[in-house]
């Protein structure tokens, strides 16, 4: 599955200047709001789910080479975060849903981990 189909399901909102997403394949997907937890655990190119929505996720998110972060429970980023991660090719989502709810619609569409593939 792509990151447009992604997008289109949960309709996320895109906070970074939108790309073709049908090229994008998260490889699997992770969710966690401790930073060091996610730089541990992430594989590359998956896609991420956190309320959090300071700065410190697009250095993480750039570092790992994430698919994209999804920012659930309303949390917004601020402009100079979304110019940041415009600069870091960053793709930044969001939505209003609790995490677990995404996490959960992620899994019904078939997003998994390599071990649980």
């Amino acid at each position: 599955m792509n990151l447009q189909e992604i997008v289109d399901t949960l309709e996320l909102t895109s906070y970074t200047t939108p790309k073709d997403y049908k090229d994008i394949i998260p490889s699997s997907g992770y969710s966690s709001d401790l930073l060091s937890c996610v730089m541990a655990g992430a594989e590359k190119r998956s896609l991420w789910v956190t309320l959090q929505s300071h700065g410190n996720i697009i250095a993480v998110a750039s570092l790992l080479d994430l698919a994209a972060v999804i920012i659930t429970e309303g949390a917004v980023p601020d402009p100079l975060m979304v110019e940041k991660a415009n600069e870091e090719n960053v793709i930044l989502l969001g939505t209003s849903k609790p995490t677990f709810y995404i996490i959960g619609k992620l899994w019904e569409m078939g997003l998994r981990n390599k071990q649980e593939a």
